[in-house]
């Protein structure tokens, strides 16, 4: 199971399931009968009933909320799907799904509010009414992440911005902001064009003889983990190198993160019910301490090591210290430790050493796969598309230079528009899932009617209750973004529809970076990344599927990303037939 997978509660993943299957219980000790009735004595003793007791609270604890939340709650009136299963809820049909139609179909069908159930008949709540969202990620407090297995997640990975909640969160986001400032991605922007133009050369070595099939998310994968490295806190991956070696922290990564397929199982959500699975020793489960061990270890050194360089510079510049006004760095981990180091800076205001290198893993999930999948996407949308395709690179070839400035790659409207539809209908994340941590009253922006015919202009959630916050069916809705909501075109930004206004979204009237004081915090650098990564590679390229359409198909875990319906096996995929354009430079 990858942390991922144990972050957002309602997703869970193939390897929970392969670690459940294989499982081996070991059962050789010999039982010691004393007395006449033969008790075993582990059956007396004060461990094992101790762990009876626990068990018999948990079910009782179980059942309590399973009739309370599927037969006493407010949710129970919510028109939805009927739910085949009282053990599965809909649980089976979603995982069942191609992508994430399942979703949409069902707010099609019921409405802009709707509850589906999940194990043991527990509702569950989507809705896509703009003021639900708006006042649901504007409480954060409130409404924050679910408490299934978010500890285990911060053992393993450190509490970094994403994992933190409360004042742990607001002050590690003051400390950050600057670090995600329009001046520091300005900053940053030459290892984006850098990278990128790494790629598109890594890309001509192996077409150089002729047009080649290339699973380009793979590539874009190891492209963007080289962009987290030297950007997030200076280290080089170097994953675009020919001869393919990997190094200590790049196997870790991949060992941590990977996924050895796109499936969704049963038993991997089962995980997110019952935390304690996720304790059970198994190669995965050693796999991924491992590999974290190894990303603290190196963590701690780098920022060892990055103290005593600006350390040095102080000493070298014969300053007294570090202040508010020397916090720029060539990457944002020295940025957080000069601030952490800044004299004037109040010490309620620094981080603990554990709360810096926990941003390590924080800036690798936030900065790695979303980018490398966003791209992904995009290239599938733009081999689709020739006409798309060359209206982008014939914009792109027009400027003079293969190494733009921020300014400049901002300046192009035509991949502006690219990106936003990119980011509209392949949001890299389909929907995160809160949890109600008080009783709440959540307002609407239009009514609903109840199972029974009555109607509703609010919705009454108890404790505990999880909500879904849907950002592809929001980003797909034809009543927002009309009846061509589903197909790619850029050309919709032009004149944008007025009713996308009211979406409660960080950028660009969409919910792909969410919104509120949880909103992400790098979208800035995530969007001049992708940019820059679209400017080198389609002005050198032209892109092509390379099988037939239905061949390709989306696979929804954490990320939507897409892979081959003939290859299961082979995991997230997209091989596309790669040749040089021939009016490149």
């Amino acid at each position: 199971m990858t942390p991922l997978e144990l972050l957002e509660g309602d997703i869970g993943g193939q390897r929970t399931a392969d670690a459940v299957r294989s499982l081996e219980i070991e059962a050789h000790s010999p039982i010691t009968y004393t007395g006449v009735r033969k008790m075993p004595l582990f059956l007396t003793s004060p461990e094992f009933l101790a762990a009876l007791f626990t068990a018999a609270g948990y079910l009782t604890w179980r059942i309590y909320k399973f009739l309370v939340f599927a037969y006493g709650g407010p949710m129970r009136d919510l028109p939805g799907p009927p739910s085949p299963s009282c053990v599965y809820g809909n649980l089976k049909q979603m995982l069942a799904t191609e992508g994430t139609t399942l979703p949409e179909e069902w707010f099609e069908r019921y409405g802009k509010v709707y509850v589906d159930h999940e194990f043991f008949m527990t509702p569950r709540l989507w809705t896509i009414d703009p003021l639900a969202l708006n006042h649901i990620l504007a409480h954060d407090i409130d409404y924050g992440r679910p408490e299934a297995n978010l500890k285990e997640i911060v053992n393993v990975l450190g509490e970094g911005i994403i994992f933190a909640s409360g004042e742990k969160h607001r002050k590690q986001r003051r400390i950050l902001n600057p670090a995600f400032g329009t001046t520091q991605v300005r900053e940053l922007t030459e290892i984006f064009v850098r990278k990128s133009n790494e790629l598109r050369d890594y890309w001509l070595h192996a077409t150089q003889d002729g047009p080649a099939t290339i699973d380009v998310i793979a590539d874009l994968s190891k492209m963007t983990l080289d962009v987290i490295g030297l950007a997030g806190f200076g280290y080089n991956f170097d994953g675009l190198n020919l001869e393919g070696k990997p190094n200590e922290l790049s196997l870790a990564f991949r060992q941590l993160f990977s996924s050895s397929s796109g499936q969704t199982s049963v038993l991997g959500y089962l995980a997110n019910w019952i935390p304690f699975l996720t304790l059970i020793p198994n190669k995965r489960i050693k796999e991924v301490f491992g590999a974290a061990a190894v990303i603290r270890r190196v963590g701690t050194h780098l920022v060892a090591e990055r103290k005593a360089a600006i350390l040095r510079e102080v000493s070298e510049n014969h300053k007294d210290g570090i202040e508010r006004k020397d916090l720029k760095g060539r990457d944002l981990l020295t940025i957080l430790i000069k601030a952490n180091m800044a004299k004037d800076i109040p010490e309620s205001q620094r981080l603990s050493d554990a709360d810096v290198i926990g941003q390590i893993p924080t800036f690798l999930i936030a900065g790695h796969e979303t980018t490398a999948t966003a791209s992904t996407w995009a290239l599938y949308a733009l081999s689709q598309r020739p006409e798309t395709q060359q209206k982008l690179r014939d914009e792109l070839l027009s400027v003079d230079t293969d190494t733009p400035t921020m300014e400049e790659l901002n300046a192009l409207p035509y991949l502006d528009a690219v990106v936003r539809e990119t980011l509209r209908l392949h949001p890299p994340i389909t929907y995160l899932v809160r949890e109600a941590k008080k009783d709440d009253v959540i307002p609407l922006s239009e009514p609903f009617t109840d199972r029974y015919g009555r109607v509703h202009k609010e919705i009454r959630v108890t404790k505990g209750i999880k909500v879904s916050i849907p950002m592809v069916a929001i980003n797909r809705s034809k009543e927002l973004w009309g009846e061509d909501a589903l197909e790619f075109k850029p050309e919709r930004w032009q004149q944008p529809p007025d009713e996308i206004s009211a979406i409660p979204g960080v950028w660009g009237h969409l919910l792909t970076f969410i919104g509120g004081p949880r909103a992400c915090i790098g979208y800035r650098f995530s969007l001049v990344e992708l940019k820059a990564i679209l400017f080198s590679i389609i002005r050198g390229f032209e892109f092509e599927l390379s099988m037939p359409l239905e061949e390709y198909q989306v696979k929804t875990a954490q990320l939507q990303r897409p892979s081959v319906r003939s290859a299961p096996e082979k995991g997230y995929q997209l091989p596309l037939r790669v040749k040089p354009y021939k009016g490149a430079a």
